[in-house]
């Protein structure tokens, strides 16, 4: 069996307070990427395993596909012997859930190899131990999350704009961002207002903490809010990437040379269509 585990973006992410148990009480709009994907290839094999020849990915048991493994195996009684080819395509510490993602599928890929047939809403349960994140993708599907992540509404948003996704070579480490949100500050000439698109309102509180460190999203963001293709910019998540919603029929190709020329010839970057 082959799955495509996909990436998502953060519309909107509002912090509201830091709980009792250390994690923050958000309100978050997410809408998955269906043209980035992870690929995770299943082969029955005598025991489990996985591969992945992305360097620094782990293929041991602290990769969040194995932690689902065996937990939906403890939890089902169900043998897992699978060997997984994970394919990223999906750039790890981008804001864009890959890992999640890779939990995520992980999840409903065996629920359908093994017959066991659990409950959407057990399986949430299951993956909200693993991860905050990861279980707004196993409805594959636009959601508010809200609580710590856990509380999932599935949304219908009728979303056509082609999204251009821009990653410099560093990473953001998400509980770093969450821990530094409350004593951050705006930067003098950066804009975090919210920006209305087609019905949408686009902000994100991390950007405050992120680009109080690393200066050079917040340029990259103002770079990207001052280009003729470009509607709105913002970061995803914790970051590091920074995405424009891009004006319809416009050049995107021209948008991304330009950026790349100008601000950092080394970004990754990747156009999302729907």
């Amino acid at each position: 069996m082959i799955i495509h585990a996909p990436a998502k973006i953060n519309l909107s992410l509002k912090i509201t307070r830091k709980r009792e148990d250390d994690f923050h009480e958000l309100e978050t709009l997410v809408l998955p990427l269906p043209s980035l994907v992870d690929e995770l290839l299943f082969k029955p094999a005598s025991e489990f395993s996985l591969e992945c020849e992305t360097p620094g990915v782990p293929t041991d048991e602290t990769n969040l596909v194995s932690r689902a493994l065996r937990l939906f195996e403890s939890n089902t009684n169900h043998p897992c012997n699978f060997h997984i080819t994970l394919a990223k395509n999906i750039p790890h510490g981008a804001g864009l859930g890959g890992g999640s993602s890779d939990a995520a599928f992980t999840f409903l890929a065996l629920n359908k190899l093994t017959g066991a047939s659990v409950p959407i809403e057990t399986l949430a349960e299951w993956a909200g131990e693993l991860g905050s994140d990861i279980p707004l993708f196993l409805y594959q599907a636009p959601c508010w999350c809200r609580g710590r992540g856990e509380i999932i509404e599935s949304v219908q948003i009728n979303w056509t704009r082609r999204i251009l996704l821009l990653k410099p070579s560093f990473d953001i480490p998400t509980p770093w961002a969450y821990s530094n949100w409350k004593d951050s500050r705006e930067i003098q000439g950066v804009s975090y207002i919210p920006q209305q698109i087609d019905k949408q309102t686009l902000f994100n509180d991390l950007e405050r903490p992120v680009f109080e460190k690393h200066r050079f999203l917040a340029e990259l963001k103002q770079f990207l809010l001052k280009q003729p293709e470009t509607d709105a910019a913002m970061m995803s998540g914790s970051g590091s990437t920074v995405f424009a919603v891009l004006k319809t029929g416009c050049d995107a190709e021209a948008l991304r040379i330009r950026t790349l020329d100008e601000m950092d010839p080394t970004l990754w970057s990747h156009l999302a269509t729907f």
